[in-house]
């Protein structure tokens, strides 16, 4: 055999070689497919390893809700109660306030009792109704005094004044020559504290007589 002959027989076995399909009946044969490849171990996290790594995540997730709930609720709790002892705090100095409100007054009258005490006891020894009378209008001098410089209490000055609802309750009521109604008398002072009345006073007045009309001698209940 030649050598050319040799080279050409060389290459058509290599050929056939390569080739990836065999004949059989004349009819080219499809070469078997290659076995899928095994994943190493190690290489790839099964689902059963994820299923339990997100069961952990959701389990520590559980426990800091939890442990962050608790801790709103205690201090909800002490929020509360906080609340409830304000609450009771301000009652109870709420009811002591009412309770000792006039304490302050009450300090304030005390010498003026003793004052009263000192002119009886003077009074019976000297049985001098010129110094009776003149210790009590002492003493009354001084709490009218006291009662309006310090807690603002005001005698309403009624008589010769026009008459004011607000100020004046009309026991009774005389025609007169006057052009407006007129308190004439004062039977009991009204007294006023800054500026709301605290009682009225008890007067008389004069109202305008109907003109050509003479006033009555006798007087007319209001």
């Amino acid at each position: 055999m030649s050598k050319h002959h040799k080279e050409t027989n060389k290459k058509e076995d290599a050929a056939l070689t390569a080739q990836p399909e065999a004949m059989e009946d004349g009819l080219p044969v499809p070469a078997p497919e290659a076995a899928p490849k095994e994943a190493e171990p190690g290489s790839r996290p099964s689902d059963l390893d994820v299923a339990k790594a997100e069961a952990e995540a959701a389990a520590r997730e559980v426990e800091s809700l939890k442990a962050e709930l608790a801790e709103l609720n205690d201090k909800y709790l002490r929020k509360l109660a906080d609340d409830v002892n304000f609450r009771k705090r301000m009652l109870k100095e709420k009811d002591e306030a009412q309770k000792y409100a006039v304490s302050s007054l009450l300090q304030d009258l005390i010498p003026i009792l003793d004052d009263f005490d000192r002119g009886i006891a003077s009074a019976e020894q000297t049985k001098n109704y010129e110094q009776v009378h003149e210790g009590i209008l002492l003493i009354r001098r001084q709490l009218s005094q006291m009662l309006e410089n310090k807690y603002a209490l005001k005698r309403l000055d009624s008589k010769g004044k026009p008459f004011d609802p607000t100020m004046h309750e009309a026991l009774f009521a005389e025609p007169a020559d006057v052009e407006e109604p007129v308190v004439s008398e004062e039977y009991l002072c009204g007294y006023a504290l800054h500026d709301r009345v605290l009682r009225a006073a008890k007067v008389r007045v004069r109202i305008p007589a109907p003109k050509g009309a003479s006033a009555p001698a006798t007087e007319a209940k209001a």
